[in-house]
């Protein structure tokens, strides 16, 4: 193969980091990946504790055609702020296996960050943070505690990444010295591309004669569900023809099945829980319509989803998101925290014949073949060319 090794540190190893690290698997001997687990989470498997089960082990990563030479290591850390107990566990299983590696890539700057500091100090290596999205739009601006770690943090690395331009003004203000790069989020267009809506909504036992806006996404408060609820009231006033699917699982799903019993809204608003990520093609699919309220993003992955699959999409005017819809030929921005005018677009969006074909053409330039060629070169910067 290629003759080098990479380490990655990240919460988990689902979504997009496992899509990422897995098109850049044929580039490398061996990628090492070091996930945390919170061991006490067992207790959600007895305890009727939902958000505790999310930091389970088996929670935390996604299996499925995993390549062989990724290989994932389990970090066991009660809370995430043991930063040296987190670095200790990562250090001890890496000279337990005798672990050879030539570059690491953190993602997000707190926790795995924080750790990829101690890593390249000890083994004088180079370091790669990617920095996604709340990382760098909050935790430094917290408090000056905060700053000072994310600001050291970030001076520690050899390279910076960040996925929107929006990001790349949060790391200007911090006055952070080193070089920064702005790679988007992207998507496996071997995962992501239009499949018949009819055909999908039979395979999901949804049904046929419905008009079907789609939202996936945590259920949390930064991704502003209660604000699409509100806007569905709204919308079926006007139409009888409409349900509105929420993909997700999270803190806030007893809220927002609240809100929706309230609203008396039972019978148009669905939750349909967490689905696996290689089931997301296909609710994407079955869908008319995309939405994506959040209060703030970096740049949701899912956004590239949807539009790799040829579905518009409706978002809010926060984080890198106005930097991919650029046009109403994709989709529809709006406030974000403003119901009526969510309401409003996908008012007008239902009634738009959208282009499947042109939003699919403009997706492709944030397929993972283009956007791994961009992190590939700067790992060839930092550890030579080795293809």
């Amino acid at each position: 193969m290629k003759g080098k090794n990479i380490v990655i540190l990240s919460d988990d190893y689902q979504a997009f980091i496992k899509d990422q690290v897995e098109c850049l698997s044929d580039k490398f001997d061996q990628i090492f990946v070091f996930v945390r687990y919170n061991p006490l989470a067992l207790l959600g498997s007895i305890l009727p504790i939902k958000s505790i089960q999310h930091y389970q082990k088996k929670n935390r990563v996604d299996l499925t055609n995993i390549p062989e030479n990724v290989h994932l290591y389990y970090i066991p850390l009660i809370h995430r702020n043991f930063h040296d107990i987190h670095f200790k566990l990562i250090d001890h299983l890496i000279q337990k296996n005798n672990i050879k590696f030539d570059l690491i890539h953190a993602h997000f700057i707190y926790p795995s960050g924080f750790v990829g500091v101690k890593l390249k100090n000890k083994y004088g290596v180079p370091l790669i943070i990617t920095a996604h999205g709340y990382d760098i739009y909050d935790l430094p601006f917290r408090n000056m505690i905060w700053k000072k770690n994310i600001v050291s943090t970030l001076n520690n690395a050899d390279e910076i990444i960040t996925v929107s331009c929006k990001n790349l003004e949060y790391i200007r203000s911090l006055n952070i010295k080193k070089p920064t790069s702005i790679i988007p989020n992207g998507y496996r267009d071997d995962l992501f591309f239009p499949i018949d809506k009819i055909k999908s909504r039979q395979i999901l036992n949804l049904p046929i004669n419905k008009k079907i806006i789609l939202t996936i996404g945590n259920l949390v408060a930064i991704k502003g569900q209660i604000y699409l609820i509100e806007a569905i009231k709204g919308i079926i006033k006007d139409r009888s023809d409409l349900i509105c699917i929420i993909v997700g699982g999270g803190d806030l799903e007893k809220v927002l099945q609240n809100k929706i019993k309230e609203l008396n809204l039972n019978n148009n608003i669905f939750l349909a829980g967490k689905r696996p990520h290689h089931e997301i093609n296909l609710w994407i699919n079955a869908c008319d319509i995309f939405v994506l309220p959040s209060l703030n993003e970096g740049n949701p992955t899912v956004m590239f989803e949807c539009l790799g699959c040829g579905k518009p999409f409706i978002g809010t005017n926060v984080g890198g998101i106005p930097e991919v819809i650029i046009s109403n030929k994709y989709g529809i921005l709006v406030e974000p925290r403003d119901s009526y005018a969510i309401e409003k677009a996908l008012k007008s969006a239902l009634d738009i014949k959208w282009e499947d074909k042109e939003i699919i053409a403009y997706a492709s330039q944030y397929s993972y073949n283009e956007i791994i060629k961009k992190i590939f070169q700067l790992y060839m910067k930092h550890i030579g060319n080795f293809e």
